[in-house]
């Protein structure tokens, strides 16, 4: 209990430090980032941790959560909708019709004339459901592609959307686990990294539905977060900050990110609560029972694929969640900053590092890499230029100099080796 609540307080001081050496405006950003990084964490440990379910599809889930604001909460457009909204209603029913026909073809026949039916009817609704979609995309697409080219959303509150997201990425889920939960451990995660590239393929393709790669901005923020200018404008706020001898606009900033922090933390805090009920329950043992020994488990009577595609369903539920509340931070969604590397591999990281299995160590390494992940970015020309300064100047200082932030996947994988030689169950263990 004293080692993590040192590891804690060390984490802390590194948040001080930030403030105290580069801006309190860079920390808070980092600190929000973090919180967002350890929800995330905190999903991938319910897979991995308590069923072993290595799913690389983390990016995938993030990225439906990020859609999920655009449907709730984006300005609607109306004319987009009145060009091909309701066509585009009726290809979509029509698409979910044949597949269904498919499914009911496919249970009632048997033998090789239900092959020939069931591929008749796909192929067949295929083509008949891109005559009806096709025309009604070109038509939304059409109308101002400069400015929109969309549909637009609901217009409703930003923090629907977070639930949303955690929906969008369990139905996602569901989906995914009736396919690939079958499969052996380096299957599943080969399955789920290519689903989650067909997920990021289809928004930056699909103009109609997210603008694709041509990015979707002014996403409204959560309540109670206001917006900077807003507070710059406002007697009562820019008097409060002379009063204290604040500077208005870096007064702004720090409150809204203050606001951000209050908000992921609470919603960072009842996950753990939750996710420590479960763990401790006897739901979470069984867990634990089949992730240690799956044939056991079966002898025992545990449906073990029930029970897998249930908590890979809540796993990327809570991803979904986290990648929503990203997006609304951020107010806008990019496709194109959705990797991997960020949203895949990091958080797996963040997983080995804070200790699989404990959802106090999936907090603690979602936190400390999300930190070293941006402070590394932001501060290592700094370094470097210290490092680099008896070099003359010229191009080879100026490229380390420019390759600086790189360095971060240097210092991640030098972390990660350090961790796996001196803790290899992380730096707070499972019990």
């Amino acid at each position: 209990m004293h080692r993590n609540l040192g590891l804690f307080a060390l984490l802390g001081f590194l948040f001080v430090a930030t403030g105290l050496m580069q801006s309190w405006n860079l920390s808070l950003q980092i600190f929000n980032i973090g919180i967002l990084s350890a929800i995330m964490a905190l999903g991938v440990n319910m897979q991995w941790g308590y069923a072993g379910l290595f799913s690389t599809g983390i990016m995938g889930s993030v990225a439906l959560g990020g859609l999920a604001v655009v449907v709730v909460s984006a300005q609607p457009v109306p004319e987009a909708w009145a060009a091909g909204g309701p066509r585009l209603l009726v290809s979509l029913a029509f698409g979910l019709a044949v597949i269904a026909a498919a499914v009911a073809t496919y249970r009632r026949m048997q033998g090789r004339a239900r092959n020939w039916t069931v591929a008749a009817i796909l192929i067949g609704g295929f083509f008949a459901y891109r005559a009806i979609y096709d025309p009604a995309v070109t038509a939304i697409e059409a109308f101002n592609p400069a400015i929109y080219g969309n549909i637009g959303g609901f217009g409703l509150p930003s923090l629907l959307s977070w639930p949303v997201g955690a929906l969008f990425a369990g139905v996602a889920a569901w989906a995914i686990g009736k396919v690939a939960l079958g499969l052996r451990s380096d299957y599943l995660a080969i399955a789920t990294l290519g689903i989650a590239e067909i997920v990021l393929a289809v928004m930056k393709n699909e103009d109609w539905l997210s603008r694709g790669v041509k990015n979707l901005v002014g996403l409204p923020r959560p309540w109670p977060v206001p917006y900077e200018v807003d507070l710059q404008k406002s007697a009562e706020f820019v008097g409060w900050a002379q009063n204290w001898g604040f500077d208005t606009i870096s007064a702004s900033t720090i409150l809204v990110k203050l606001l951000y922090m209050l908000i992921f933390g609470l919603v960072l805090l009842a996950l753990i609560w939750i996710s420590e009920r479960m763990l401790n329950s006897p739901w979470g043992r069984m867990m634990r029972a089949i992730r240690d020994n799956e044939v056991s488990a079966s002898a025992m009577g545990k449906n073990v694929t029930a029970r897998h595609l249930q908590i890979f369903i809540i796993g990327s539920a809570v991803v979904g969640m986290a990648g929503a509340m990203l997006t609304s931070m951020e107010g806008q969604l990019t496709p194109g900053n959705y990797s991997p590397l960020r949203f895949t591999f990091l958080i797996w990281v963040m997983v080995i590092v804070g200790g699989s299995g404990n959802n106090w160590g999936a907090v603690l390494g979602g936190l400390l890499l999300g930190w070293l992940w941006l402070i590394v970015e932001n501060a290592g020309p700094v370094f470097m230029g210290y490092l680099t300064y008896p070099l003359p100047a010229g191009a080879l200082k100026a490229h380390l100099i420019d390759a600086a932030p790189h360095l971060r996947l240097v210092t991640l994988g030098a972390v990660l080796l350090l961790v796996l030689r001196f803790s290899p169950k992380g730096l707070i263990p499972e019990k």
